[in-house]
């Protein structure tokens, strides 16, 4: 179901919230509302907690729809609580302007978390007039539609999901930017642009959070720059999904483009319409207003102006660029840099990435911070000790995520191989190079200089030492190895069984 599993039980709201002392429910004033002021009522059943991070940050946006509904006269919410103790109630319970189960009574709010299964928090249950739970996914729609998913039925859903398809049909950049009464955007000076002006144009939508896009802004500044130096009918319309206005103001003042209000409801409206996985993301609408790629901030990152326009014959031109590109790769291309061209050893000593031409290369991205990386590490080390022994014209490079030099210089201490100097330049176009998503991660680099996997973290972890020289055939012989000692194990193991049983031939 649309909405998530319900049940078909008309659930009594005065027998479902009250208690055999409490006929009624509180407000965060200390005022007591009899139950039987719900009864006929849409009713939202809110399990939260002040200490839960997912909850203070649903919160808000949940305020701000019930807010919008209140006057209808036919909503309400009841808070209940998961908090630990009466203070941090009432400090969580004062930013609600709605109901809630007193935090005395444990026992309605024990039976209710059991009665509707509450597996986790928050949790938003809704009940239609008549008591029956029209979805336990509040929480999910309200976030997606806010205010437009009441009274939070299927068929509402389901209505809105049919709305959203049709829009896609009939998608302009109007459908996408105009929302309620306005019509325009914002320049960081201020001033407001009428959204008919960019009809015709290309246009990038930019969702950002301005912590998480520190180090893509500028480069789509300096693309965005040039497109107009150029004379391009190009545009970009910043979609800030910042939760706090200094980081939005702060984020856009470095921008020349223009952008939606802040906290303004199609924010988040779009980032459903448009699926957004991942920040940054750069969807690109064509002057037809039709979508024309769905996130381009990686082809900036990697090709910059030359991505421009973004089209499927540019996309097919740096595809044929990029297989070129990995052709010809050598262990210069991917670590020589007009700043540098060398790699240093435990004692600081310089390393000519010229010497290390030739050799099996791993290039490992780790850091002194991260869990994993700390635990990954000895192993590591046990297989590189295994497979220098074995051949010597094997080596790593440390290229570290770390926060500072004394970070790095203790991570680096305990490592036998080699390192990019920390805060080396070229640490961001080797991430962006390889699409390196999250650390520990290892890249193997073969003799010739191409890429042999950018799996090797896990081969290693699956086979230590063995996994060496991580390439596709000695990989399928590995594994062609592992199967024929497991049936030899099979079959001693039959035999051991069968003596041990005295099934013998005479």
């Amino acid at each position: 179901m649309a909405n998530g599993d319900v049940d078909n039980v008309s659930h009594d709201l005065i027998s479902l919230l009250s208690s055999e002392e409490r006929d009624y429910l509180v407000r965060n004033n200390g005022d007591q509302v009899k139950i039987s002021n719900l009864i006929g009522k849409t009713v939202g059943l809110y399990f939260s907690g002040s200490w839960c991070g997912p909850c203070c940050h649903f919160t808000p946006n949940l305020v701000e729809v019930y807010e919008e509904l209140l006057p209808k006269g036919d909503f309400e919410v009841v808070f209940i609580s998961s908090d630990r103790n009466d203070e941090s109630f009432n400090g969580y319970l004062a930013k609600m302007p709605w109901l809630a189960i007193p935090f005395s009574d444990s026992e309605t709010r024990k039976r209710l978390k059991e009665l509707f299964k509450v597996r986790g928090i928050p949790n938003l249950i809704f009940l239609d007039a008549t008591g029956k739970v029209v979805t336990n996914q509040g929480v999910r729609i309200i976030g997606e539609y806010g205010v437009d998913g009441y009274p939070f039925t299927t068929e509402r859903i389901n209505f809105l999901k049919e709305e959203e398809e049709n829009a896609k049909k009939n998608q302009s950049l109007s459908t996408i930017l105009v929302h309620g009464s306005r019509s325009h955007l914002v320049s960081n000076d201020g001033n407001g642009v009428p959204i008919p002006e960019l009809e015709g144009k290309t246009v990038g939508l930019y969702f950002s959070i301005k912590r998480l896009c520190l180090d893509f802004t500028p480069k789509l500044v300096e693309v965005y720059k040039k497109l107009k130096e150029r004379g391009e009918s190009f545009e970009i319309v910043l979609i800030s999904l910042d939760d706090e206005e200094n980081d939005f103001k702060e984020g856009f003042n470095t921008m020349p483009w223009l952008a939606v209000p802040f906290k303004d409801k199609c924010c988040e409206k779009l980032a459903r319409y448009f699926d957004l996985e991942t920040l940054p993301t750069v969807v690109v609408i064509g002057p037809d207003g039709k979508t024309l790629n769905p996130n381009v901030a990686e082809l900036i990152e990697e090709h910059g102006i030359e991505a421009y326009p973004f089209t499927p014959e540019k996309l097919a031109e740096l595809a044929e660029i990029e297989k070129a590109r990995l052709e010809a790769q050598t262990l210069e291309t991917i670590l020589v840099s007009e700043e540098s061209d060398f790699v240093i050893d435990k004692s600081g000593s310089k390393v000519l990435v010229s010497e290390l031409v030739g050799k099996n290369i791993l290039l490992y991205f780790s850091a002194h911070w991260c869990p994993p990386c700390r635990a990954f590490l000895p192993k590591l080390v046990k297989a590189y000790n295994e497979i220098k022994e074995k051949d010597n014209a094997f080596e790593i490079i440390f290229i570290s995520s770390d926060r500072d030099q004394s970070s790095f210089d203790e991570f680096f201490a305990g490592m036998p191989w080699l390192a990019l100097p920390f805060g080396d330049k070229r640490k961001s176009f080797l991430a962006r190079k390889f699409k390196i998503q999250g650390i520990p991660a290892a890249v193997a680099i073969g003799p010739s200089g191409r890429t042999v996997t950018k799996e090797a973290r896990q081969l290693i972890t699956a086979h230590g030492a063995d996994a060496y020289p991580f390439t596709e055939d000695h990989l399928k012989r590995l594994v062609e190895k592992a199967e024929e000692v497991a049936k030899e194990d099979e079959k001693k193991a039959e035999g051991s069984a069968c003596d041990g049983g005295h099934c013998r031939k005479a």
